[in-house]
Parts: C-alpha cells; sequence; structure tokens
C-alpha cells in the first residue's frame, strides 16, 4: 500500500503552488506545480527557495 502524500505550508506564486511533503525516502522536499489549464508543468526540490525561484520564473507554455 502507497504512502498518503500529504502537503503543507501551500503557498502560491500565480498560478504555481509549492507544497512541502516527505519523498519515498522519507526526506522533506517540495513540489511546485502550476494550476493553470493544459499546462502540466510540476517539479521536485529538495530546497523550498529552489521551488519558489522556479515558480517566479515559470512561464506557461499554453496561452
Amino acid at each position: 500500500m502507497p504512502a498518503r502524500d500529504s502537503f503543507h505550508s501551500v503557498m502560491h506564486i500565480g498560478p504555481v503552488q509549492i507544497g512541502t511533503h516527505r519523498d519515498r525516502t522519507g526526506r522533506t522536499a517540495h513540489a511546485a506545480v502550476c494550476t493553470a489549464d493544459r499546462c502540466g508543468w510540476s517539479a521536485d526540490y529538495s530546497s523550498r527557495t529552489a521551488a519558489q525561484l522556479a515558480a517566479r520564473t515559470h512561464r506557461c507554455t499554453v496561452r
């Protein structure tokens, strides 16, 4: 049975949401996900600062 992935410390930067969670190995990871329709961009980062930088520089290719 897969572990339940729960996010906490969720914040928004434009259309991108950043949330903190535990990865498969139990370490803290930060996910950045674009919530715009048909964008589909997401990435995991080891630091919250990196996730925030990615969120600030993300540009959706779908307009």
